[in-house]
């Protein structure tokens, strides 16, 4: 088996992480930072040419980067795409779909499970541009093809493993969709755990602000894809002005470096915790994908190499326990990210999930006493022992 681009062994993809994105590095080991914003232009013709075509590295920095190249490049090769665009965010990838593909009379599927900036974004600006919306619950077989309107709808957005509570979408699902194009916000598995194109998605988006770039030092967002989807969006991506800086597009590349031991690591932290959790008669549900109880636990196996370092729990004694058990924590924190290597746990109903209505977190399956945790990279007896001493506060 080989690399057709490369004609080299085909590498693992924990080993690519560690290659790829190294086109502009000479003999450096490290990525390096180029900090400019501005670049020198040899002649008028060139300028022409790098202020008309797509993927101008050495022009203007919101135009592209080196740094930034290199990054997108490893998250292309990484996702076996064509090609890949860089955000300042992840909100700014998401946005750029939706807003870059999307005009006035469009109509857009998605699901109701899922992350709460990109249901405003689908449910507050969608609807000032024209663009009409139709949630669906994602758990469903068959409700995203339902809801396609032949001929008006232009998108179909998908996010699995969903935020927060983990429900996995069906990918060979998504990509078997005829019509509008596919998008699936893959940020909670990254590339190294599954991988949307192989299942015949158009584009995948990735929060790398989270366990991609992994250190909670890079706000960065991206999208991959085939070329001609991905410079369509160039175009729009340079007048929206959501580009990502250099500086975090070369955290984001250290971060790929070590992300699959991370994963792992993360991974079996995640399942000593949610082992523990469950049964408790503090908690009630626990979502963790590689539970035999997640109603979608056979499905989360075919199609994710591992279960990941997310999980969601509900406490039974509701608002109150949910607030004395994060606030109990020692070595778990109280705070809204993901994918880092301290073991992070969030509220989200009062947090990332807070401008839903009533209704919407219900629809989401949110409740005043769900918890999403983020496990890191911490020994796993201590993280069980935190939990279970968070526990033990609830109606001392």
């Amino acid at each position: 088996m080989t690399d057709a681009d490369a004609g080299t062994p085909a590498l693992h993809p924990e080993t690519r992480a560690i290659r790829a994105g190294r086109a502009d590095n000479d003999t450096a080991l490290a990525p390096i930072l180029w900090a400019t914003t501005t670049f020198v232009t040899p002649t008028v013709e060139e300028g022409r040419r790098m202020a008309t075509g797509v993927g101008a590295a050495r022009f203007y920095s919101r135009y592209g980067n080196p740094t930034v190249a290199g990054f997108e490049d490893a998250i292309a090769q990484l996702e076996g795409a064509e090609t890949a665009r860089a955000f300042a965010s992840g909100m700014g990838a998401i946005s750029a779909v939706v807003l870059g593909l999307c005009s006035t009379g469009d109509h857009i599927v998605a699901q109701r499970q899922i992350y709460a900036g990109t249901q405003m974004l689908l449910q507050t600006v969608c609807p000032r541009f024209g663009i009409d919306v139709t949630f669906v619950d994602a758990t469903e077989p068959g409700a995203f093809a339902a809801a396609v309107i032949p001929g008006k709808t232009t998108l179909v957005i998908a996010e699995t493993p969903a935020n927060p509570r983990l429900d996995i979408v069906d990918l060979d699902e998504i990509g078997a969709i005829a019509g509008p194009m596919t998008v699936v916000d893959s940020t909670f598995a990254t590339p190294l755990i599954q991988r949307p194109l192989d299942h015949g998605v158009d584009l995948v988006v990735h929060s790398a602000t989270k366990a991609i770039a992994g250190h909670n030092d890079a706000t960065l967002g991206v999208v991959a894809g085939e070329a001609e989807l991905v410079n369509w969006l160039y175009s729009f991506a340079v007048l929206q002005g959501a580009n990502a800086s250099p500086f975090d597009a070369m955290n984001g590349l250290r971060g790929l470096r070590t992300l699959g031991v991370r994963l792992e690591r993360q991974s079996a932290n995640a399942g000593a915790v949610a082992r523990f959790l469950e049964g408790r008669p503090e908690v009630g549900e626990v979502r963790w994908p590689g539970l035999e109880s997640h109603p979608q636990h056979e499905l989360a196996s075919r199609q994710m190499a591992l279960p990941g370092g997310l999980l969601t729990f509900d406490l039974v004694g509701g608002l109150e326990a949910g607030r004395t058990f994060v606030e109990a924590l020692e070595i778990a924190q109280l705070a809204t990210s993901l994918g880092g290597p301290e073991t992070l746990v969030t509220h989200p109903a009062s947090t990332t999930h807070v401008n839903l209505t009533p209704g919407e977190l219900e629809a989401s399956g949110i409740g005043p006493g769900t918890i999403r945790v983020s496990i890191g990279l911490e020994h796993p007896d201590d993280l069980v022992a935190d939990v279970a001493q968070a526990l033990a506060r609830i109606g001392a």
